[in-house]
C-alpha cells in the first residue's frame, strides 16, 4: 500500500492522491445521507411501532440492505464518475481525459447515453447493500454487546470500537463484490457481473478478489470511526 502511494505521488504528483474527491463527496452526500438517515425510521418499520427491547440482528440487517439499495441507485452516477477520475490516466485503461466531475456526467450522457451512468449498478447495488448491512447492522449490534458488558457505557471508546468491529466485518464481507464493481466500471468490456466474476477468478485467481485488503480496510475502517463517532455526537447534539 505505501508502495503505491509513493509510486502514484512520483509519476502523477501528490494531488493525483485526490483523484475523484469531487464526485467522492456527492456519493457521500446523496448514498451517505440517504443509507444512513433512513435506517432508523426502516429499521423501525421492520420492528414495528409496538416492539420494544433490543431490536434483533434480523431486523437490523434487513433494514441496512434496504437502505443500502436505495441509496446506491440514486448514487450509481457519482460513483461511476468517482472511479473514472480515479483510473484516468493508467497505462492500463482507455484515456478518457474529464476535465473534472461535472464535465465527467456531461461527456458520459453525451458520449455514451444517459443510462451509461448506471452502468455497474448490479454489483453496486450488491456491493453497498451487503457493506451497508455490515457497517449498520453490525456496528449496531456491537454496540448493544459492548454495553451489556461490565465497565462499558455509551461513550466515544464504547463508539471507536463498535466502528473498527463494524469497518472490519464489512471489508471482509464486501471486498469481492467491490473489485468486480470496480473492474466493471473502469472497463467496459465486461459484459455482466458473472462475467466480470469469472474472467476475474479465471485470469487473477481466488486471490484478486482481496486484493487492497489492507488498504481498504484502512479506508474503510478509518470512515467507519470517524462516521460512526461523528454521529453519535451529532445524535446527541439534536436529540
Amino acid at each position: 500500500m505505501l508502495a503505491t502511494i509513493m509510486c502514484i505521488a512520483r509519476e502523477e504528483g501528490v494531488a493525483a492522491l485526490w483523484k475523484g474527491v469531487v464526485p467522492g463527496l456527492h456519493r457521500q452526500f446523496l448514498y451517505g445521507g440517504l443509507r444512513i438517515g433512513l435506517y432508523e425510521p426502516v429499521k423501525a418499520f421492520f420492528v414495528g411501532g409496538a416492539a420494544v427491547g433490543d431490536v434483533s440482528l434480523l431486523s437490523k440487517i434487513l433494514a441496512a440492505l434496504t437502505t443500502g439499495v436505495i441509496a446506491i441507485v440514486v448514487a450509481n452516477p457519482t460513483d461511476l464518475v468517482k472511479v473514472r477520475l480515479q483510473a484516468d490516466g493508467k497505462a492500463n485503461t482507455v484515456k478518457r481525459s474529464y476535465s473534472g466531475a461535472l464535465n465527467a456526467y456531461a461527456t458520459i450522457i453525451r458520449q455514451e447515453g444517459i443510462g451509461a451512468l448506471w452502468t455497474g449498478l448490479g454489483p453496486n447495488v450488491a456491493r453497498n447493500a451487503i457493506i451497508n448491512a455490515a457497517e449498520l447492522a453490525s456496528y449496531d449490534q456491537f454496540k448493544q454487546m459492548f454495553l451489556k458488558l461490565p465497565g462499558f457505557t455509551d461513550n466515544v471508546f464504547t463508539h471507536l470500537l463498535a466502528g473498527l468491529g463494524a469497518g472490519f466485518l464489512a471489508v471482509c464481507i464486501g471486498s469481492p463484490v467491490d473489485v468486480v464493481k470496480s473492474r466493471m466500471m473502469g472497463d467496459s468490456t465486461y459484459r455482466s457481473t458473472l462475467d466480470c466474476f469469472a474472467k476475474t477468478l479465471k485470469n487473477d485467481g481466488p486471490g484478486a478478489f482481496y486484493k487492497g485488503f489492507i488498504a481498504n480496510f484502512c479506508r474503510i475502517g478509518s470512515w467507519n470511526v470517524i462516521m460512526f463517532l461523528t454521529l453519535e455526537q451529532v445524535r446527541r447534539f439534536f436529540l
